[in-house]
């Protein structure tokens, strides 16, 4: 591994531990050129290629980084950590193998994701939803909102997928 801070490629692995469920290891390493300290993380390269549906019918290649993408912009300024953007990307990948195997339509990303972050902030799902939902007008996104208004917040049984570690 190359150190990010001088380039080299002499390390040493001071710590290592299963994250995400078990489907990463994360590991802290120690570069023995300069002593400075970085994480990497390892995950299993996905023999089978997931393929995303788009709503025009075209298709692209599932892109996890896509997905935080979104979510860390319908989140900027709220309180909503990046653990919490990590553990709605985890539970939306969970029900996407769970229910297909190779072509996932983007409504059922889109639905996933929207669940789960209006559990975790109407505002921030508001945000996701009008890029996601393309309301045709005003009036659509107040009726949302409505209804979003009326949900009850998060519950302590569900919140703690969403609290940091």
């Amino acid at each position: 591994m190359q150190c990010p801070f001088c380039g080299q490629d002499n390390d040493r692995v001071v710590d290592s531990r299963s994250s995400e469920g078990g489907r990463v290891v994360r590991r802290r390493r120690q570069c023995l050129a300069c002593n400075r300290r970085y994480t990497t993380y390892e995950r299993a390269e996905e023999t089978l290629r997931l393929t995303v549906i788009k709503k025009d019918g075209s298709r692209q290649p599932y892109d996890r980084q896509k997905l935080i993408t979104g979510l860390e912009k319908a989140c900027y300024k709220r309180r909503v950590t990046n653990q919490q953007i990590r553990a709605i990307v985890e539970a939306t990948e969970e029900e996407i193998f769970r229910h297909w195997e190779k072509d996932v339509p983007s409504s059922f990303i889109g639905e996933a994701v929207g669940r789960h972050i209006r559990d975790l902030d109407k505002v921030a799902y508001m945000r996701f939803a009008s890029v996601y939902r393309e309301f045709a007008d005003v009036g659509e996104l107040i009726e949302e909102a409505r209804e979003v208004e009326d949900l009850p917040t998060v519950g302590a049984d569900q919140k703690e997928l969403f609290e940091p570690e």
